[in-house]
């Protein structure tokens, strides 16, 4: 629960396999999905969360929905290369922001 940076470290893995988009996404969405439940419970019994911050979970839940059919959408749109394609450059973007933080002392 210190960190949810899960997303690039997954990708290095997965990209290299060569899976197919199908694979990669049902990996990547249950990798996360399993990982972020086993948070869920824990992160609220230390959190105690305010009346604040239950609007504000309702409030991304009700975004949830219109997310996934976008996502299916694109899926289905986009072939194999493409998508690696956008998960690579999305991957040096990442390196680039990190390298930047580390660089500049912006380390939070």
């Amino acid at each position: 629960m210190v960190a949810h940076s899960g997303g690039p470290p997954l990708a290095i893995y997965l990209l290299p396999l060569g899976l197919s988009k199908d694979i990669y996404a049902g990996t990547t969405s249950m990798f996360f999905t399993v990982g972020n439940a086993t948070k869920a419970v824990p992160w609220l019994l230390l959190v105690k969360p305010t009346a604040e911050l239950w609007e504000l979970m309702a409030i991304c839940l009700l975004a949830i929905p219109s997310r996934v059919s976008l996502g299916w959408r694109l899926h289905g749109v986009l072939d194999q290369r493409q998508i690696y394609r956008i998960r690579y450059g999305l991957l040096v973007v990442t390196a680039m922001k990190l390298l930047w933080d580390g660089v500049s002392g912006n380390l939070a």
